[in-house]
């Protein structure tokens, strides 16, 4: 054989195996439409042309969802939805059964926390893993719930915020870097929505950058509310403090300030690439990327900060729980 020929041959059998090595691209359901998150994650998935496009899964279905009661929800569903069909081939279907079906993997996307608990036990039934968007939950109750379901069907699961997730984040919290933690200052826009504790609407995103940092083991909380800002101090049971700052009047953003034994290091902004990337990974192995509990304690955490400013500030235990 000519060795041009030949060499073409050769690559011809390597892009067959490439092919048959590679995993085959996922397929990915959204349950609630009533969030810009579903056109910001399906972008990044379904586009090959975003700048932050991940590849290996894309959004094929999704099932509208809504919230008579939150305006932010239902005044959305339908242009998402439409959004979805026209712009990404998203086929949306009239059930969370039906769309299961479909899909090797579930996202929860639905804006409002409350009915997340119902339908996470839909997929919990299907026997998919999915991820919850924030807030993960209504309340502490439903998010352990969810964790039980979860981990007594043996379907895998995570949730939370993409901010966890931010490349800022993590690279703050490279330990190489900034040694143990012994300390953080987490910061975050903090509206309120009527329908959830306060801290769950948009607090959690801060939230979830202490817990990132802190870990478990938060024992009790004390919060100090004005109209426009909120400041939550936890105290782990090491000796560790953590505080968030919740911001509703002046200039908004994510991040944090992280203390350790090697360095001190800050992060601010935002990306929802490595939250995607965890999704599509997760998804692939089935292996969530962190402790459904640590979930379950954040919850916790924002029941007792609720609880505190009722109390004008009293110290709060974090409720003690079990997953099983």
């Amino acid at each position: 054989m000519h060795t041009a020929t030949l060499a073409l041959a050769c690559l011809a059998v390597g892009a067959v195996a490439l092919a048959q090595d590679a995993p085959p691209e996922l397929r990915l359901g959204l349950i609630g439409l009533d969030t810009s998150h579903v056109i910001a994650f399906t972008g990044m998935l379904n586009n090959p042309n975003h700048p932050e496009h991940v590849p290996g899964a894309k959004v094929v279905a999704g099932f509208r969802g809504g919230s008579e009661d939150i305006p932010s929800s239902w005044s959305r569903v339908e242009e998402y939805t439409k959004q979805l069909q026209e712009q990404f081939g998203v086929e949306i279907v009239d059930s969370i059964p039906a769309l299961c079906e479909k899909v090797d993997g579930v996202l929860i996307t639905s804006v409002d926390g409350r009915p997340h608990l119902a339908q996470a036990e839909q997929v919990i039934a299907a026997g998919k893993p999915f991820f919850v968007d924030k807030p993960v939950a209504g309340s502490f109750e439903d998010c352990l719930q969810i964790a039980r379901l979860a981990k007594q069907a043996n379907v895998p699961w995570f949730g939370g915020s993409s901010l966890r997730w931010w490349s800022g984040v993590r690279e703050a919290l490279n330990p190489e870097v900034v040694g143990d933690i012994v300390g953080c200052d987490a910061f975050s826009p903090c509206s309120l929505e009527p329908h959830h504790m306060d801290l769950a609407w948009y607090g959690v995103h801060g939230i979830e950058i202490l817990y990132a940092a802190m870990g478990r083991g938060c024992k009790t909380v004390q919060r100090a509310s004005t109209n426009g800002t909120d400041v939550v101090i936890g105290v782990w049971a090491d000796g560790r403090l953590g505080t968030f700052r919740g911001t509703r009047t002046g200039l908004h953003d994510y991040g944090g300030t992280f203390f350790g034994t090697k360095a001190i290091t800050t992060a601010k902004g935002h990306s929802y690439k490595g939250l995607i990337e965890q999704i599509v990974l997760f998804t692939q192995t089935k292996q969530p990327p962190m402790d459904p509990a640590e979930i379950v304690e954040e919850y916790g955490f924002m029941q007792a900060a609720d609880e505190s400013k009722k109390q004008n500030g009293a110290p709060i235990p974090v409720p003690e729980f079990s997953l099983d």
